[in-house]
């Protein structure tokens, strides 16, 4: 089911900002969302601090990304798998692994997002995003 246009203007990707694999994450989703309906945060942006709070996370929070779809908020496996929905076919078809127990989707997304810096590095401060989307970002 496509989001309506209202929803569409809520839908929005927190990613670490100083992660190699979240960023590469964020350009998956810009490259695939032809109808620009996605827009991106980073967690230490002042931005995304804002949108931590309004849910009641902490605003040092970085252990996931968090998918906010109007006002409603995912972690972990779910968010990503929530925001492929907004992705055109076949990226839109992993709504499939929701079927998966949560527990079991999730062990595995937090043993890879627990290593994710030694596996992929981390910058030294957030990166400024490519000029052709920099609208996307908040």
């Amino acid at each position: 089911m496509r989001p309506n246009r209202e929803q569409v203007q809520h839908l929005v990707i927190l990613f670490d900002g100083v992660c190699n694999l979240c960023h590469g994450a964020v350009r998956f989703f810009i490259k695939r969302d032809s109808e620009r309906h996605l827009r991106f945060a980073s967690l230490q942006s002042e931005s995304g601090r804002r949108i931590l709070e309004k849910f009641g996370l902490p605003n040092d929070y970085l252990s996931s990304v968090v998918f906010v779809e109007g006002e409603n908020f995912y972690l972990d496996s779910t968010a990503f798998l929530k925001a492929c929905r907004h992705l055109g076919f076949p990226w839109s078809a992993a709504n499939v692994f929701l079927l998966i127990p949560r527990p079991i989707r999730d062990l595995i997304y937090k043993w890879i997002a627990g290593n994710r810096y030694r596996w992929f590095g981390k910058m030294d401060s957030c990166s400024l995003p490519d000029p052709a989307a920099a609208d996307r970002f908040l």
